[in-house]
């Protein structure tokens, strides 16, 4: 049976694509060392649309609209401009609402792109190009720790990694919090009140790694501008021991935060990036994997969510659960020397 994968890999070779979401202008060369903060990609585009319904306006057949129109496909046309005018003794005009580029022009209506801003995509982690992707964007690829979380709120950053959680079911609080955390990524732990992300916003930290999120928090936590990533889940969680175990353990090092939505289609996650040096490239990780015996799993649903165990066995066919069901399952023995039955359903796999 196919396994869900989360990766927290001590050493491993990353590559990861960055893409504009519309086209544009790709900066960066192929084989380029990049830092994160450099602009590999950037593009202009509209924030609005405006439909002008010439015929409406008129009150004439599209046909008669249509050649009344005083503009066409790629003009700029400033604020009251003239788009068509009607007939008669006392002819009606109709205008731009604001500044606009025209994009279509046809059918008795015009259509506005208005309000173009710039757009500037930034590598987002160190590391080197190996594919540039025609007007959208880059391939990276860099080596280093590598720890994927479960929600980000879709921001990124890179910064100073300063770890606060003495332990993994550490509670971050605003107290804890100064200005000598300014630009640095913060290892927090769990996070119970809005007077904490507040707190990190006034002090200028660049990013939060935290265990569990309330979810009471999850709007005010997605209007942050720095990056916030939960590795476990939402309510009162510790950090799972790999996770906490490996970025525990390379505090003080430079890490890139990219907190990106997870997004069960594409595999995307949010995640941690540590660079580090190597003399020879490690293997990548693995994106798909069939549960086996001996591979490191970590429960996905309560009552032992977040918990990190070694798969012992899978049970043939069908066991019956203590809820009365019947499922796929396997024999887990956790950290604490327990070993337990596990639906498959409720199982990833760490690697």
């Amino acid at each position: 049976m196919q396994a869900p994968l989360i990766h927290i890999l001590p050493l491993t070779t990353i590559t990861r694509e960055r893409l504009l979401p519309v086209a544009g202008r790709v900066t960066a060369r192929l084989n380029q060392k990049v830092g994160p903060t450099d602009v590999v990609a950037e593009a202009a585009w509209a924030r609005e649309h405006v439909l002008i319904d010439v015929a409406g306006a008129l009150r004439l057949s599209i046909p008669a609209a249509d050649r009344l129109l005083r503009c066409k496909v790629g003009d700029t046309l400033p604020a009251s401009a003239e788009v068509a005018v009607g007939t008669g003794l006392f002819p009606k005009t109709v205008r731009t609402p604001k500044e606009g580029k025209v994009i279509a022009a046809g059918g008795g209506q015009v259509l506005l792109e208005t309000g173009e801003t710039s757009l500037q995509l930034r590598a987002g982690l160190p590391g080197n190009v190996i594919e540039v992707v025609s007007e959208r964007g880059v391939v990276i690829k860099t080596v280093g720790a590598l720890i994927q979380g479960v929600w980000g709120n879709g921001r990124i950053e890179t910064g100073v990694m300063v770890n606060l959680a003495e332990k993994p079911d550490g509670v971050l609080t605003s107290a804890r919090l100064d200005v000598s955390m300014r630009g640095s990524i913060i290892l927090g732990g769990m996070c119970k009140d809005a007077e904490t992300l507040q707190t990190a916003a006034e002090v200028s930290v660049r990013g939060l790694i935290l265990s569990s999120l309330f979810p009471s928090l999850l709007p005010l936590a997605s209007k942050m501008r720095f990056p916030i990533m939960v590795t476990d889940g939402f309510g009162s969680l510790p950090m799972n021991s790999a996770a906490y175990r490996l970025l525990s353990t390379n505090a003080k090092r430079e890490v890139t935060l990219n907190a990106e939505p997870y997004d069960r289609y594409t595999g995307a996650r949010p995640e941690v990036i540590i660079p580090l040096p190597v003399t020879t490239e490690p293997t990548p990780p693995m994106d798909v994997e069939d549960f086996a015996a001996g591979q490191t799993v970590r429960m996905r649903r309560p009552p032992s969510v977040g918990a990190i165990g070694t798969l012992v066995t899978l049970r043939p066919g069908l066991t019956l659960l203590p809820s009365g069901l019947r499922a796929p399952a396997a024999d887990v023995k956790m950290e604490t020397g327990e070993t337990v039955i596990v639906p498959l359903v409720n199982l990833e796999v760490v690697g």
